[in-house]
């Protein structure tokens, strides 16, 4: 997920994202699988169905209440292309919010938890 450039930024934020992760969520993440309901193209390790991997992990940043000057920085990617990511992800989920991606994820959390 971090890919092969790693910054300390990157490294703190996947850690509290590991620290988030429920226990099921840890082993499913650890065995690269995904929950026996799902369809393979939702069950791609650090993916949230509909997004891409690039856009889950933004979503969660977004979840975090990063910037998009701080989620540009924590990827090494260009603010613009950050804003990019961003408005794929509303439009994909028909949003027009950051804080309905955070409602979801948190909503996501909850379920994968029950």
């Amino acid at each position: 997920m971090l890919g092969g450039a790693t910054s300390a930024r990157a490294v703190k934020t996947a850690f509290k994202r590991g620290g988030k992760m429920s226990y099921g969520e840890a082993i499913r993440y650890a065995l690269q699988e995904g929950s026996p309901q799902r369809s393979q193209a939702e069950s791609v390790p650090g993916r949230l169905w509909p997004l891409t991997r690039r856009e889950s992990e933004i979503a969660e940043l977004v979840a975090q209440g990063l910037s998009n000057k701080d989620i540009a920085a924590t990827l090494v990617i260009s603010q613009r292309t950050a804003e990019g990511h961003i408005e794929h992800i509303l439009d994909k989920l028909g949003f027009n919010s950051r804080t309905q991606i955070a409602a979801w994820l948190s909503g996501r959390a909850r379920d994968e938890a029950s």
